[in-house]
């Protein structure tokens, strides 16, 4: 069975312009990476009510979970290594309490909309992120090629942008 994952994609409004929330992952899948907030759905979890938990453990923040608007499908697929494979539904929200602070997983940082780390984030995202940031809902499955850092496929066909 293909574990679920969540992701929220957090934003803030300021004087410069919109900001989102990534994480420097720390640990595990994806150290090195600049990612969305997340993890696993734990069983019988709702993929919200994971998001709003993972938010939590890895930031310190709340967010509530009727502020969390679904965006995006993404089925990740890694051929050479199917361990690594995941469902992951992605939740965006402007709506959040606390400052963000540093866990054992992440280390936080907001970022300029127009300046993501998109070059330090797993590749998929310079995809679908500005898609979902700029409103649209993506329902996407992302291949990886051998060396399971750089996508192989997208369907539908984000790579030459046509749909």
């Amino acid at each position: 069975m293909i574990p679920r994952t969540c992701l929220c994609i957090i934003r803030r409004r300021t004087a410069a312009g919109p900001e989102v929330l990534l994480g420097l992952k720390k640990t595990g899948f994806g150290a090195g990476k600049w990612v969305g907030l997340g993890g696993h759905v734990e069983p019988g979890e709702k993929p919200v009510a994971a998001a709003v938990r993972e938010v939590e453990e890895e930031s310190g923040l709340l967010v509530p979970a009727d502020s969390l608007q679904h965006m995006a499908s993404i089925e990740f697929r890694f051929p050479v290594r199917p361990s690594w494979d995941q469902d992951t539904d992605v939740f965006v929200t402007w709506v959040y309490q606390g400052e963000p602070a540093e866990s054992d997983e992440v280390a936080p940082q907001w970022f300029a909309e127009s300046a993501l780390p998109l070059e330090l984030m797993w590749h998929d995202a310079r995809y679908w992120l500005p898609l979902v940031l700029a409103g649209e809902h993506v329902d996407l499955r992302a291949t990886f090629a051998p060396d399971c850092a750089t996508v192989a496929t997208l369907e539908p066909d984000l790579l030459t942008g046509r749909r």
